[in-house]
């Protein structure tokens, strides 16, 4: 996977995350309607761990060859 696309995944979680902050309702974020936005915020959250992990990967491989 190349770098640039990787940054373009992870800007697009962090906007996901922006978004899903804005639909929660923090008097009731468990309730029925902040618990699907919470799920998404957690997911973004779970999808840059991973890309960053990936890109890190990516840099020791690169390391290793040369």
């Amino acid at each position: 996977m190349n770098k640039k696309f990787s940054i373009v995944l992870i800007i697009l979680a962090l906007a996901l995350i922006a978004y899903n902050v804005t639909v929660i309702d923090f008097n009731d974020p468990l309730g029925e309607d902040s618990i699907i936005a919470v799920i998404g915020v957690v997911a973004a959250l779970c999808a840059i761990m991973l890309l960053l992990i990936l890109l890190a990967s990516q840099k020791i491989q690169d390391k290793l060859k040369d």
